[in-house]
């Protein structure tokens, strides 16, 4: 059997349409039903039933995919370990942030790096907004600094290396933005905005919870895509936003206030790479972000 017959045929299975697999695989639509009709012929049966509309596996196919699925990803990995472990120093680490006081922590772990391994090539950028996962998933990136929790099954994450306050950033003419500070139940009757996107539940709830301590309602407010939008929406009174304490200082803008959640859960932060892929440069990685981080105490205790 061809790899390139059992990868297309998972990549069907999946997406259920010739047009999405040949552009995951960059292949014509043709040569992904020759590769399909291949191993069909191979196997000696159907896997697919096909009609102009649709694409559906068939029963035979449903079981080979569960079957050959969780060995494929299997090499997958080892393959990719292998490699890594072959690099070590070489190659590319990509580097991905959640947020500016993490991106500057990292930015300089970065050059540290670089300093001290000049063969490795590194490319830092920031991560999605609204999909923290998908692109260290695809390999856009091999290690992310960002908020947890991380609880994915295909995800490593180290430890806290950085923990912040949490506040509320509310219209300037709002009645809390007077407030000395809030508590989470002052979160009720508060449209509170909410990230668009592929957000695992437990992420989401710390995000925008449903419901306060004591058990009231916290309504939802618009749908944004990233966090200037977000602030916009708060500056035009349409909502408020929980947010990390750091985002005062590095987003400041008329007409929005921030007051500290006095009892709210700490924004935390620590690295996420692909489980059983972690490299030497991942690790070097990390130590300069601890060193990095060691070295701003002063900067981080006044944003905790």
């Amino acid at each position: 059997m061809e790899r390139d017959e059992l990868e297309c045929f998972l990549i069907l299975a999946e997406e259920l349409h010739f047009g999405r697999t040949a552009a995951r695989m960059r292949l014509s639509r043709a040569r992904v039903s020759q590769l399909v009709q291949r191993l069909e012929r191979r196997l000696g049966a159907p896997l697919f039933e096909r009609t102009s509309r649709t694409v559906v596996l068939t029963d035979l196919g449903a079981r080979f995919r569960d079957d050959v699925e969780p060995h494929h990803r299997a090499i997958e990995r080892a393959v990719a370990r292998t490699a890594a472990a072959a690099r070590g120093f070489g190659g590319t680490l990509r580097v991905g942030f959640s947020a500016p006081l993490t991106g500057e922590i990292a930015m300089n772990a970065v050059d540290a790096l670089r300093a001290e391994h000049p063969e490795l090539a590194v490319e830092i950028c920031e991560m999605s907004f609204t999909d923290p996962f998908a692109q260290v998933r695809d390999r856009y990136y091999d290690v992310l600094l960002m908020e947890l929790p991380v609880r994915e099954d295909d995800l490593a994450k180290g430890p806290t290396l950085l923990t912040e306050g949490r506040m509320l950033a509310v219209p300037a003419g709002h009645p809390l933005a007077a407030r000395p500070w809030l508590t989470m139940d002052d979160l009720a009757g508060v449209d509170l905005i909410t990230t668009d996107g592929d957000l695992p539940a437990y992420r989401r709830a710390l995000q925008t919870p449903g419901r306060t301590p004591a058990g009231l309602p916290v309504p939802a407010g618009p749908v944004v895509t990233s966090l200037q939008e977000a602030l916009m929406f708060v500056a035009a009174g349409k909502g408020a936003m929980l947010t990390a304490a750091h985002t005062a200082t590095y987003h400041a803008r008329p007409g929005v206030a921030h007051v500290q959640i006095v009892d709210a859960e700490p924004v935390r932060y620590g690295l996420v790479w692909r489980d059983g892929e972690g490299t030497a440069a991942v690790d070097a990685f990390a130590e300069h972000v601890a060193t990095e981080i060691g070295t701003r105490t002063t900067a981080l205790t006044t944003v905790a």
